[in-house]
């Protein structure tokens, strides 16, 4: 090999090594910085034929998995929570995941920006298994503070002209404080419901019982990163079949929202968090 084409191809290398590196830096950097804080309001048409004409254009606001640290900080999740009230929601509905790590240090980020929350019925919400697996008493004294509604087992039933719109909660699956049972028992007969559980695996269950005409849920982030071609690298437990987005199953329409917040690491790529308007 001459010396010429030596020094060509060894520019030709350096080249295509330096252009690689900036493309790689400047793909992490755009997954650490913007993505993460780029929210989508995603508007999802929704039908439910239990539901009566007394609530055409009723508007269901859905986020989850806030995450609060010392990344969802109160000016971040205040912020989010201003965007949720432009929307001029009926119901705003929260599946979950509310901290993350130590929750004595950020439940006053939830009571902080949550309390400004203002749809026009009643905030709902069900907990998650980081809420669970961290301290799910602060988490409920944050929520009750906070006025939202926790529906974990239960159920609400939201009224307009004497007709019915029942709002179900199953606690979290992955730590077995499910008791779906106990919401069967409390859910009355007539009238459309929709069903609150952070992990959206449980849909199969929930959509056999056919007492269901939605479900709500987050846990999988959507991935957090996902691959063009291979999807995401990694999902967690109880997030595997449904990961995000909307799915058919039975004559139950299971919805798995992106998340607002993050695990580790940081990063977001081509899974934007997300705000769901469901009307």
């Amino acid at each position: 090999m001459s010396f010429k084409l030596l020094q060509k191809t060894v520019k030709t290398i350096l080249i295509g090594t330096i252009a690689t590196m900036l493309l790689l830096a400047g793909g992490f950097g755009y997954a650490y910085w913007i993505e993460p804080v780029w929210i989508d309001i995603h508007s999802v048409p929704i039908t439910l034929p239990r539901l009566k004409p007394e609530f055409q254009n009723y508007r269901i606001v859905q986020i989850s998995d806030i995450h609060a640290d010392e990344w969802m900080t109160t000016e971040r999740l205040t912020a989010i929570v201003n965007r949720i009230n432009q929307l001029q929601p009926d119901l705003v509905a929260i599946t979950g995941d509310f901290v993350t790590g130590t929750p004595a240090l950020y439940a006053n980020i939830l009571t902080t920006a949550l309390g400004q929350l203002a749809p026009r019925d009643l905030t709902v919400a069900v907990l998650g298994n980081h809420d669970h697996w961290s301290d799910p008493d602060i988490v409920r004294q944050a929520l009750e503070q906070s006025s939202v509604t926790n529906i974990s087992n239960a159920v609400w039933t939201i009224q307009r002209n004497g007709t019915l719109l029942h709002i179900a909660g199953v606690d979290d699956i992955w730590t077995g404080n499910d008791r779906l049972d106990l919401v069967l028992e409390q859910l009355p007969a007539e009238g459309a419901a929709i069903l609150l559980v952070h992990e959206p695996d449980f849909a199969d269950i929930s959509a056999a019982t056919g007492r269901f005409d939605l479900q709500l849920s987050g846990h999988s982030h959507g991935g957090q990163v996902i691959l063009p071609i291979f999807g995401p690298p990694k999902l967690p437990p109880y997030g595997l079949k449904y990961p995000v987005g909307r799915y058919q199953i039975g004559n139950m329409i299971q919805y798995t929202n992106r998340g607002i917040g993050m695990v580790t690491p940081r990063i977001r790529f081509n899974c934007r968090p997300e705000i769901t308007l469901l009307r």
